[in-house]
């Protein structure tokens, strides 16, 4: 029995090497340019060690690149679970959190569409328990700013769509937006940490909401 623990121990430790190993390379160089040779070096492992707890660097990516999703809304659920922080606050740590993330997971945004596309009842049914609790916190505080603004109340839907549109899409559409601006990889980084503090005065004056 004793043993029996032991291996198991030792199996999990070399899973979690495997999937931290993965999850260096390819927020580094991206999912096309890490080989699963690269990830068992890294690792410190054979190769068919590897294969033998991951099938496929695809099926390696698609686990890392949901548990970081995971760890990401986690991040976002405790920002807007602060009862007593202004709203203003809140969206101004969302969105810094959000392109702070995309910045280290370029590639998580083509994961998630290509998710959507291939499998989209799993992808969101699995996401559903961790975003309704972001849903019932902070959608509950955008309602009752929308009744004491004298705008007219933005819908939930809106803000989410704005919110994702002004910081996803740049990472999306990076290699045309770089093409068409003529813009280089440093200067892109520079303008995603400029979108920080942007971002939020765009939505707010969206909202309707008082300016800080």
């Amino acid at each position: 029995m004793a043993k029996a623990k032991k291996e198991e121990v030792k199996d999990i430790s070399t899973e979690e090497k495997i999937k931290a190993a993965a999850k260096k390379l390819f927020t580094q160089k991206g999912f096309a340019a890490v080989k699963t040779r690269d990830i068992a070096e890294e690792s410190g492992i054979n190769l068919a060690l590897l294969n033998y707890y991951f099938r496929s660097k695809q099926k390696l990516f698609e686990i890392v690149m949901l548990e970081n999703f995971r760890k990401f809304i986690h991040g976002i659920i405790v920002q807007a679970s602060h009862e007593n922080a202004p709203m203003e606050e809140k969206l101004e740590k969302i969105i810094t959190a959000y392109i702070d993330f995309l910045t280290l997971n370029p590639d998580l945004p083509f994961f998630i569409l290509n998710e959507l596309k291939n499998n989209p009842a799993a992808f969101t049914s699995s996401m559903n328990e961790d975003i309704s609790q972001l849903r019932n916190n902070f959608f509950k505080q955008l309602q009752q700013r929308n009744k004491k603004s004298n705008q007219p109340p933005m819908e939930p839907f809106h803000f989410v769509a704005n919110l994702v549109g002004l910081t996803v899409f740049p990472f999306i559409g990076k290699p045309i937006l770089q093409r068409v601006t003529h813009t280089t990889d440093a200067k892109f980084n520079a303008l995603m940490q400029q979108r920080k503090k942007l971002i939020p005065i765009w939505l707010k004056m969206m909202m309707g909401l008082k300016m800080s």
